[in-house]
């Protein structure tokens, strides 16, 4: 998915399938269930071992070594919140939440340290995430304080870093490669599109259908990919 006609971009790519099918099915099928404990928390470090085989032999650049070491952190941020999100109680969901809040504080780090002039700004791409922040934050918190009052603060600082995160991506450097902003991006709104629909899943609706378990998913593996892809060609 990320790094073609690589092992390890082949045993993400398929990691990622099977844990979307199980993700679709785990509500009705107990077999599926136990399977995710098997594949989720190999999904990161799987992606881990392709991006660092994807930039091996740019590893270190004074350019981009921020770029890279944020978007490493943020991997290893992000296999602690899949992890956490594997477990039911409220404790387990505020863990995930807390090491994904980490994640995207690393990829606003990794961003910046390539950060473009301000005339140089996709304002689109900017618009929507403010517009996304000012609906989305105030709505979560509300649907999640509904549910327990000590989740309202929690999602809505949560939905802000998700905002903030996307919004850095629109502010690369233009000298970067073209193709490796794109893919970037697209990574990053397919990141914020999966939180987007978990969180609707999780405080909005009453009956979740088992489909929305497989959109969360494949949004997030193929948005993890892309924001790794991006990078690695970024230099």
């Amino acid at each position: 998915m990320s790094f073609p006609k690589k092992l390890p971009a082949a045993v993400y790519a398929a990691l990622a399938v099977a844990d979307t099918v199980a993700a679709g099915r785990q509500s009705s099928s107990p077999p599926a269930r136990r399977l995710r404990y098997v594949l989720k928390p190999a999904l990161m470090p799987a992606l881990a071992a392709a991006f660092l085989d994807g930039t091996r032999e740019r590893r270190g650049s004074s350019d981009t070594s921020l770029l890279h070491t944020g978007t490493a952190a943020a991997q290893a941020l992000s296999w602690g919140g899949d992890v956490a999100l594997l477990g039911s109680s409220e404790k387990s969901f505020l863990t995930g939440v807390g090491s994904f809040f980490g994640a995207h504080l690393a990829y606003i780090a990794a961003f910046a340290s390539v950060r473009g002039e301000r005339e140089d700004y996709d304002t689109t791409g900017l618009k929507v995430a403010l517009g996304l922040w000012l609906t989305a934050a105030p709505v979560m918190g509300i649907a999640a304080g509904r549910q327990d009052p000590s989740l309202r603060v929690p999602v809505a600082a949560y939905t802000t870093v998700l905002c903030a995160m996307f919004a850095s991506s629109r502010m690369l450097d233009p000298a970067l490669p073209p193709s490796a902003r794109r893919t970037l991006q697209t990574g990053t709104a397919l990141f914020l599109l999966s939180d987007s629909v978990l969180a609707a899943q999780k405080f909005l609706l009453t009956k979740p259908h088992p489909i929305v378990e497989s959109v969360v998913m494949s949004t997030y593996t193929v948005g993890q990919g892309l924001i790794a892809r991006g990078v690695a060609s970024a230099s």
